[in-house]
């Protein structure tokens, strides 16, 4: 039964993906089933990963994967009994040299260097994750996107946990029976 479940689930993944969905799917697996990647051309040496490198590249060049359904999709697989635990996260990639890359901000930085203020310029994301189970140690990032100069990672967590998003809780039963 679990089979089939990961089978309907993958099916209907690869629906969603867009152009190059087969490089794309592929790419998928071969960054989940690859330990250390140091470089997109490390994933084209996965065995899940069949074609050559320069696939890579054009794959995401061309995939438009279709992002609200995707984690439509992600919902679905939450349990509907409990009420969900969700995580929000800001991370900062730093890039303080990459003087032309576009929307480079201020970011809150966390660094060992005596004397250096905790800030950096780069670009900030915030993911919303789903915590399956509180003793465990891995989570299903729901979203997962870049906190353009105009935003605040606040602002952007809070638009991420838009009404839009149906998040399954469970039924409270309010007969007094």
């Amino acid at each position: 039964m679990e089979l089939y479940k990961l089978k309907a689930f993958r099916q209907e993944a690869y629906k969603h993906l867009g152009k190059a969905r087969d490089a794309t799917f592929e790419l998928t697996d071969a960054v989940l089933l690859t330990r250390t990647a140091y470089c997109l051309a490390d994933l084209s040496l996965s065995p899940v990963f069949r074609r050559r490198w320069p696939s890579i590249y054009e794959a995401l060049q061309d995939s438009r994967p279709q992002r609200n359904k995707l984690m439509q999709l992600y919902i679905k697989q939450m349990p509907t009994d409990v009420r969900p635990l969700l995580a929000g996260d800001h991370t900062v990639w730093p890039r303080p040299h990459a003087v032309t890359l576009q929307e480079r901000t201020i970011e809150h930085y966390c660094t060992n260097v005596p004397g250096n203020r905790p800030i950096t310029k780069g670009q900030g994301y915030s993911t919303l994750a789903w915590i399956p189970d509180a003793a465990g140690s891995w989570a299903l990032p729901l979203r997962h996107e870049r906190i353009t100069s105009w935003e605040n990672p606040i602002e952007k967590a809070v638009w991420q946990l838009s009404p839009s998003v149906s998040i399954p809780t469970p039924s409270t039963n309010h007969s007094m029976g």
